[in-house]
């Protein structure tokens, strides 16, 4: 099993940045996509984007394509998401997860992954 803890969330301005941060500990980190998660008050948790295990193929919603950017180092057990340009409408908890049984890309559902990190809350101001 892997864990997962998130952390670089905080509170900004509409336009400013920010770079969220998802390391891992457990099983080969390496091995297995990476994907992050978003969940607004009183909405249901929705795919912002995933990574394959290389870091050579990734998928974003289309609500946050060209602002955000997916990475990961796998040397550091970690994986990134790059946040530019942020608008109120991203204020949410977001999420970390680990998919060992991906099958078919790109894995865009809850129920792709296996492993759920704590959360770490965004919140932008207009």
């Amino acid at each position: 099993q892997v864990q997962l803890v998130e952390s670089g969330g905080g509170l900004v301005q509409a336009g400013d940045s920010l770079r969220l941060s998802c390391a891992a500990s457990g099983r080969t980190f390496s091995t297995y996509h990476m994907g992050w998660f978003r969940q607004a008050p009183g909405k249901e948790r929705d795919f912002v984007a995933t990574i394959n295990w290389s870091g050579s193929n990734t998928y974003y919603a289309d609500s946050v394509k060209g602002r955000f950017t997916i990475s990961r180092d796998n040397a550091k057990n970690t994986v990134y998401l790059q946040m530019n340009s942020l608008k109120p409408g991203d204020t949410a908890v977001y999420y970390c997860a680990v998919g060992y049984r991906v099958s078919a890309w790109p894995p865009s559902h809850d129920y792709d992954y296996d492993s759920w990190g704590q959360g770490t809350q965004v919140t932008v101001s207009s």
